[in-house]
């Protein structure tokens, strides 16, 4: 039995600790790699791996399935046929579906050497019983959302689950969650997808990720996002904002290539600006602490006002309130004291615009 290298999934220690996490789909895309560089499908399999870790992602994932088991023959197509000309699901999965335990092993191996999370969704029982001691943390595609023993059987693994609820329905992501909860108290992450390839801007709902937040707030909510890459990811970084801690993409080494998942898929420095975009929205975020700043220190003390003369004091002339003004620097007396100072009397001359101070009243 393989044993991790990672003793614990970085991808639930990230997100226990607050911690934005970003996972690689490289799904079947390596196959077409392969083709395009003429090496095997193992080979750019774990080259998509390297350079997944390389641009700092957290974890990469694939797709296990056998076309047989996945889609009758008649099953028709659902994605853009210009992108992907193929339309049949099943002839679309009979391409991508060579790889079984034995691979999977090897490319969890190879993770683990160079230092990134390995896990893969599972499209049938086989595949989620050998994944099993193959990675941490199982997932359930928005496609099986309603294959509610196909859940269970998952569940009962024991490990924590990143569900995907693209194309549902409140009643059916509630019941995917109620089934995982009978066998299994590890967290959960859904993920705000929509099934549309490539997702238009104008569909990506985004807002859908806070109403999932404050419908479940025990759970962790993350994306699983479909749209084309942006200069400025501002897709993902919205997200972000809008409470998804945990971002699944597509990964593919050459956005160019037709077929498959490549046309809505970052690349090595899509996942840099990412992860960069995010580093500087946490920065700009701060820690939400409601107290002044170190470093308003100063402009606290001379943009702020304090109590001033508004004429001449003589010493021991009573204080009016008429008597007294509030400007800037705030290092005198603060006008939040002002009632103090009503009645009492000039321990000193004040001269008119003077900041005043405690010794100068009695």
């Amino acid at each position: 039995m393989v044993k991790t290298n990672i003793m614990e999934s970085t991808i639930c220690e990230r997100l226990s600790q607050g911690q934005f996490v970003l996972i690689a789909e490289i799904g079947v895309n390596y196959y077409d790699i392969a083709v395009k560089e003429q090496i095997t499908p193992m080979e750019a399999a774990k080259e998509m791996i390297l350079e997944a870790k390389n641009a700092g992602i957290h974890a990469v994932k694939f797709q296990t399935y056998k076309a047989g088991t996945l889609a009758a023959k008649a099953s028709p197509s659902y994605w853009d046929t210009s992108e992907e000309p193929t339309t049949s699901q099943y002839q679309l999965f009979q391409k991508f579906d060579s790889f079984g335990y034995a691979e999977y092993r090897e490319l969890k191996e190879y993770a683990d050497a160079v230092g990134i999370e390995f896990l893969s969704t599972a499209f049938d029982y086989e595949s989620a019983d050998y994944l099993d001691e193959l990675m941490e943390v199982y997932k359930i595609s928005s496609s099986d959302l309603s294959n509610l023993p196909f859940i269970a059987h998952q569940a009962k693994k024991n490990k924590p689950m990143l569900v995907s609820v693209g194309a549902s329905e409140l009643p059916e992501i509630e019941a995917a969650i109620d089934t995982i909860r009978q066998y299994n108290d590890k967290q959960i992450v859904l993920l705000h997808c929509v099934l549309e390839y490539p997702t238009p801007l104008a569909d990506a709902n985004l807002n859908k990720i806070a109403s999932l937040a404050r419908q479940f707030p025990d759970l962790v909510i993350g994306y699983s996002d479909h749209t084309k890459p942006t200069e400025n990811c501002d897709v993902i970084k919205t997200a972000y904002n809008l409470g998804a801690l945990c971002v699944e993409k597509h990964f593919t080494l050459d956005k160019t290539l037709k077929g498959n998942d490549h046309y809505h898929a970052m690349d090595p420095e899509d996942a840099k600006r990412i992860l960069q975009g995010i580093e500087e929205l946490n920065v700009l975020r701060g820690s939400g602490e409601i107290k002044c700043l170190a470093t308003e220190q100063t402009a606290r003390k001379n943009a702020r006002r304090s109590i001033v003369s508004a004429v001449n004091i003589p010493a021991g002339t009573v204080i009016t309130e008429d008597m007294l003004t509030y400007k800037r620097p705030g290092t005198g007396i603060s006008p939040t004291r002002v009632q103090e100072l009503i009645g009492r009397k000039a321990a000193v001359e004040i001269l008119e615009d003077t900041i005043l101070m405690d010794g100068m009243i009695e």
